[in-house]
């Protein structure tokens, strides 16, 4: 522990809450839909957020510390929007079996380490291109935003134009700060309605249900492996973090078993998050971001048990000041990924093919552009390679 005090920096600790604060605000509404299909109360939607929050507060912290590296998790955003749309009709005990079988399956596939094999299948720069693919609308969604907060955005994008030039390590903390005094100046901003309250879990027992285990439970496994690990891997391989991802897929998969009984429905690697951690804007030594790693955890903690609190607070920010937000914050890792996709001419077509499927959304049978992307790619590469050996 000597050594991690030693190593903790305000940038670091910062890209952290950064990335909690993002992860919350940008996707908390669709969890809340999703416990609405599952049938669930007031007090169990606040378990639901502090089942979430200690799941993923231990995983990040705890894995950032084994590993050194800034492994971040999350939510299952695309599996929250499934389970938002395919869940009515179940009972609050289905649902919860549906959380704990795609739990299980997450748990298999990293014990028996299938999903490290098949990372180190794809190239370098397929991974990055569809990386940017997941990460493109978040850097156009800054100049989108402009229409809602001209002003708002305006202040920040300027806030971080000239940071990068005065204080380069510490620009997202600045965009941050500018981001927040501007919106404590606008005449609706209202503090006074947020709750203040600790939540509490509450244990549900699950009911199996064969056809809804299946119907259900393995579209969110394959949504959450495709939309959510996959990038999530490719953000850490990009960042040249070379951690055993199956020992941390078993980890999220073992969260999920353990806290689906109270709402914690899918656990994964983060990808839009955890870019904020893992580039030169969170801390120039990257033997040292892992400490952002650190941070998130304790903050997703803070966040779980602290509930509608949390909710209410993200609710006053407006979403074109986080869209703002989160695409600053990312803009270093967009460029450097752009970079690393397109600079080598063997692996440039395939890069492409990987950037527009995965950019564009398409989606068959159920799975995420990011998966076809990766797929379109290396068929392409398969295709040119067959192509010169003969």
């Amino acid at each position: 522990m000597r050594n991690v005090f030693s190593d903790i920096s305000l940038s670091a600790v910062v890209a952290g809450f950064v990335a909690v604060l993002i992860g919350f605000a940008s996707s908390v509404a669709i969890v809340f839909q999703a416990a609405d299909a599952a049938g669930a109360t007031d007090a169990m939607k606040v378990s639901w957020i502090m089942a979430l929050g200690i799941g993923m507060g231990a995983t990040c912290f705890f894995l950032s510390l084994w590993y050194k590296a800034p492994v971040i998790t999350a939510w299952s955003t695309p599996g929250a929007a499934l389970l938002a749309t395919s869940l009515n009709g179940a009972s609050y005990a289905e649902s919860i079996a549906v959380f704990i079988f795609a739990g299980a399956l997450a748990l298999i596939l990293g014990v028996s380490g299938l999903f490290d094999r098949l990372m180190r299948w794809i190239p370098l720069p397929i991974a990055c291109a569809m990386l940017v693919g997941v990460l493109f609308n978040f850097g156009v969604a800054i100049f989108t935003s402009l229409e809602a907060s001209p002003v708002v955005v305006l202040v920040m994008l300027l806030a971080y134009l000239i940071s990068k030039v005065i204080l380069p390590r510490y620009a997202v903390i600045v965009v941050l700060m500018a981001g927040v005094i501007m919106v404590l100046f606008q005449p609706h901003t209202n503090f006074a309605d947020i709750p203040l309250s600790i939540g509490a879990l509450e244990w549900v027992m699950p009911e199996w249900n064969t056809s809804l285990i299946l119907g259900v439970g393995v579209p969110l496994f394959i949504v959450t492996l495709t939309s959510q690990n996959i990038p999530g891997v490719a953000v850490m391989r990009a960042s040249n973090y070379e951690t055993p991802v199956s020992n941390i897929i078993s980890w999220t998969g073992v969260s999920t078993v353990l806290l689906a009984p109270f709402g914690g429905f899918a656990f994964n690697l983060a990808a839009i998050t955890a870019a904020i951690c893992s580039g030169d804007e969170c801390h120039r030594d990257p033997l040292k971001r892992y400490i952002a790693g650190l941070s998130a955890g304790v903050f997703y903690a803070i966040a779980g048990f602290a509930g509608a609190t949390v909710v209410g607070l993200f609710s006053v920010f407006p979403a074109s000041m986080i869209a703002a937000l989160a695409g600053i914050a990312l803009l270093g890792t967009i460029g450097a990924n752009l970079k690393a996709a397109f600079d080598d001419e063997r692996y440039r077509e395939p890069a492409l093919i990987t950037f527009l499927t995965t950019v564009s959304g398409v989606s068959f049978f159920g799975v995420a552009s990011a998966f076809w992307g990766i797929c379109f790619g290396l068929l392409i590469l398969m295709i040119q390679t067959i192509k010169k050996a003969s």
